[in-house]
């Protein structure tokens, strides 16, 4: 314990107040993967940080209610009567909290028969009384009472990092009274939270004018023939009793029997052990990242013994090594460029018995590597291998795939898809208590200057390290795969995938930069006249891309209907514009001046910037970032290439195949995500009718307006489709008739007419929802989980959107599956054949293909064959094949 406390400041927290102002501050649910919810617990510990650093006190500590009935209640049945319980999910956090303050060495305080507040007024009263300059911190302005001149309330406000802080002469400026003259003031008014009554008919107005008159409820008592209003005075006359009553439960007690030893409240370091422990189950990893260096082990440990290669005639110690166990752990320490070859500085290679570093990576050093991998069909294990793949195979390495047996990035993602991070330093923290810093921080730390190509020397040592702990890592996460029946998907999805990304990514997609700068030239062409057409509606030039002075000029000048002004100016959001469409023509101008502005400065000006120099855009094809499964791309997003506008999709032009010999081959999933619905549903009449070829949108049509399929209009239809996709989204009656553009009645008879004709989907979506309620997450074809934390949360809306998720993910996510295994098929046998023609790009349902024209045929047998029998489903899995000499052609 610390003997010498740095200062006399003390902070008092109301336990209570604190974590439930954090709960609702933070919208989203967060939960554990073993369904705690943590919100609470992870504000109240920001908060906690924030008042620490904010006034450095030697002493802290914390007040809790308990569920025992005061005396209030005693004297007043009636006392917080109304006030709703607290929420479950923020009930069960009450203990996880004080678990962790008891890890801080922070002591907390309750006692049955008095409220937090009591307690905190007696420590704080305590604690002036022994010389201490005591903070009570809370969220209840109930403790202003508490303020002195040595005594400071601090008030949280907005949020979780807003405070308000009061002294007497604060209160006194504020209200035109004193701390204790504030009891009065409640007692007058009463307090509606609490369900103390107070006077009635008395409010704030009244209330403060009384005691600014009267000074205090005896004195009023007292005076009372002073009240000139008439009806007032009688008032009071008739409810003294309420008013001794009321004012007596807005009292903090300040002699609560409670034991105040302050050597108690000292601050010490925590328990540590204990701390890193709760902090891992709780999953907070940012707390775990800012604990003390030397609290955590380092990644040091059982580093085997190292051998330094610099030219290939070294490799037969690596040779040997491997042949001994061919599997091996692997680090490339490389830029990772996609804008030009990437630089490899380096690589670690972690065998059975010994540990290799490769600091040269010239050419016979790469042939010779890559001779030795091949012969020995090495097999690997590594953390985001996609990103070392992509260097070495940039680097020479050609047609190279060997064996990934684990990815401990890929491992997480599958036992966490909603995590925003995969970085080997926070999993080293968290599963195995060790402090593993990344690159830069390791260089900082070896007192060297700069990154990457100026820390060479010490690329050895870290690359040591790096395999060590994912050695470390794959050994708790096979496991913790394993228990959740996950190392299926593991293994012959996500693990053959990382070479077909890899290799896209290498391939890159040739662009014709003069097809892009023409149609920049177009889109700005089109800009400039728009503008001009806005600007003689407006009756003035302004910047159309301030939301600011367009607000103005809209809502202001020329008196367009508007939403609510905010303290920032008028909304301009597309929502409202979309609303005021038909009132004037600018309206229409704007929002085409905004589509075609997006266009120019993302998809040219954007792309033009990104043009590898052989021509070509290597984008990133990311597998850990989207929950559902779906593999994401960027820089750029070529998924995102609009196709809905036909200037959008005129961009597509300028992707070419890389020279004349060469034609681009897509193949396009149909309806991959209803087919998939019919055979996770089993409904017969959607299996059937897939299965028959049938229209399914006519044949949905036909069944939910009770017509032949013959006399379908091509407006029914359209509204059977969006039926169609919305039941997969789980559309609302309100969300499809916004839609449609019809009432919400139709739409609710549509979508009931819908689960009449099929009813077992009806039934599949009510038990996705049910099952994700009672386990937290929902399933694919594939056994992949999606956890969905907001199915139980207490808000309304969040819980509908839980529901939507539960809905949607499997089948969502059995589509990305199934697309997945067919970009595996198709890569590997595009290998096995040792054919030119190349898998570039994956748009979700679709995958294109740059073929050799000499091979087209056999690619697009490959791709229908690969792809329709990726997976066997109750229905027929059908592609649609198209062929051009640049993308826009093939859709």
């Amino acid at each position: 314990m610390n003997k010498n406390p740095k200062n006399n400041r003390f902070v008092v927290i109301d336990g209570n107040s604190l974590i439930n102002r954090a709960y609702y501050a933070i919208q989203r649910p967060m939960m554990t993967k073993e369904g705690l919810y943590t919100q609470g617990v992870y504000g109240f510990l920001n908060m906690l940080q924030k008042i620490q650093s904010d006034y450095n006190p030697a002493y802290l500590t914390v007040a809790f209610d308990r569920k025992a009935p005061t005396f209030r209640h005693l004297e007043y049945s009636e006392y917080k009567a109304d006030r709703k319980g607290m929420p479950p999910e923020l009930a069960m956090q009450l203990p996880l909290l004080k678990e962790v303050l008891d890890a801080m060495k922070i002591k907390t305080l309750e006692i049955d028969g008095f409220e937090a507040d009591d307690i905190i007024g007696t420590v704080a009263k305590r604690a002036e009384a022994e010389g201490f300059e005591p903070l009570i911190i809370t969220g209840d302005k109930d403790a202003l009472q508490l303020a002195s001149s040595k005594t400071k309330v601090i008030i949280t406000q907005k949020g979780i990092s807003q405070f308000e802080s009061y002294i007497d002469q604060d209160i006194i400026e504020k209200y035109g009274f004193t701390p204790e003259q504030f009891i009065d003031y409640k007692g007058l008014m009463g307090d509606q939270s609490d369900n103390i009554p107070g006077l009635p008919g008395v409010g704030e107005k009244t209330a403060r004018k009384l005691i600014l008159e009267f000074g205090s409820v005896a004195n009023l008592i007292d005076q009372i023939e002073n009240i000139s209003n008439e009806k007032l005075r009688n008032k009071i006359k008739d409810n003294i009793q309420l008013a001794i009553m009321s004012r007596r439960l807005a009292e903090i007690e300040t002699n609560v029997p409670i034991e105040t030893n302050f050597s108690e409240f000292i601050l010490e370091e925590p328990d540590y052990e204990k701390l890193i422990e709760i902090y891992r189950r709780l999953e907070f990893n940012s707390f775990l990242k800012k604990l003390r260096p030397e609290t955590l082990p380092s990644c040091t440990s059982g580093i085997k013994p190292q051998i330094i290669i610099k030219k290939p005639a070294q490799l037969f110690a690596l040779e040997k090594s491997i042949k001994k166990n061919n599997t091996i752990t692997l680090k490339v320490f490389s830029d990772n460029n996609h804008k030009d070859i990437p630089e490899i500085y380096g690589i670690s290679i972690l065998t059975d018995d010994l540990y290799f570093y490769l600091d040269s990576y010239k050419n016979d050093m790469k042939e010779a590597l890559e001779e030795l991998f091949h012969r020995f069909d090495v097999k690997i294990i590594g953390h985001q291998l996609q990103s070392d793949y992509y260097a070495l195979m940039c680097k020479g390495f050609s047609n190279w795939s060997p064996k990934v047996v684990f990815d401990t990035a890929i491992a997480q993602y599958l036992l966490q898809p909603e995590r925003s991070s995969y970085e080997l330093g926070t999993l080293s923290m968290e599963f195995l208590y060790k402090d593993f810093k990344d690159l830069a921080s390791f260089a900082t730390d070896e007192g060297q200057i700069g990154f990457l190509e100026n820390n060479e020397a010490h690329y050895d040592t870290y690359g040591a390290q790096w395999c060590e702990t994912v050695l470390e890592l794959k050994t708790f996460l096979e496991q913790r795969l394993l228990d959740e029946g996950l190392i299926s998907v593991f293994k012959e999805i996500e693990l053959p995938l990382i070479p077909v990304l890899a290799s896209m990514e290498v391939e890159g997609f040739a662009i014709d930069k003069k097809e892009l700068q023409d149609a920049g030239q177009n889109l700005r062409e089109q800009l400039d006249k728009l503008t001009a057409l806005i600007y003689e509606y407006a009756g003035k030039e302004f910047n159309i891309n301030s939301p600011k002075q367009l607000g103005d000029i809209l809502f202001e000048k020329m008196k367009l209907p508007s939403g609510k002004k905010t303290k920032t100016g008028y909304s301009t959001s597309a929502d409202v514009l979309e609303g005021i469409r038909g009132k004037h023509k600018i309206i229409d101008l704007i929002l085409e001046y905004r589509t075609l502005s997006k266009l120019n400065g993302t998809y040219v000006e954007g792309l033009l910037p990104l043009i590898h120099k052989d021509g070509k855009i290597h984008a990133h094809f990311q597998q850990t970032v989207a929950a559902t499964g779906r593999i994401s791309c960027t820089e750029p997003n070529l998924q995102n290439i609009p196709i809905r506008q036909e200037l959008g999709r005129k961009l597509r032009r300028a992707f070419i195949p890389q020279d004349d010999d060469f034609i681009l081959v897509s193949a396009d999933y149909s309806q991959i995500e209803l087919r998939v619905l019919a055979h996770m549903s089993q409904d017969p009449s959607l299996i059937q009718s897939f299965n028959e070829g049938a229209d399914i949108h006519r044949t949905t049509a036909s069944k939910v307006f009770g017509v032949s399929e013959s006399q379908v209009t091509s407006l029914q239809r359209s509204n059977a489709k969006a039926v169609n996709f919305g039941v997969i989204y789980g559309m609302s009656s309100f969300g499809l008739s916004a839609e449609l553009n019809i009432s919400r009645r139709e739409a609710e008879n549509y979508i009931k007419e819908y689960f009449r004709k099929y009813t077992k989907v009806k039934e599949f979506l009510d038990i996705q929802v049910a099952f994700c309620k009672q386990n937290g997450y929902v399933t694919t074809i594939m056994n992949r989980k999606r956890p969905v934390h907001e199915i139980n949360a207490a808000n309304y809306m969040v819980r509908q959107a839980g529901e939507r998720l539960a809905m949607n993910s499997p089948i969502q996510g059995s589509a990305a599956d199934i697309i997945k295994l067919a970009m595996i098929r198709c890569h590997e046998q595009l290998q096995r054949e040792n054919m030119k023609s190349r898998l570039i790009l994956q748009v979700h349902d679709e995958l294109i293909i740059q073929a050799s024209k000499d091979e087209l045929k056999r690619v697009e047998s490959l791709l229908v064959e690969n792809m329709e029998n990726a997976v066997k489903l109750e229905v027929k899995l059908t592609v649609d094949l198209n062929t051009g000499s640049n993308w826009y052609e093939l859709t």
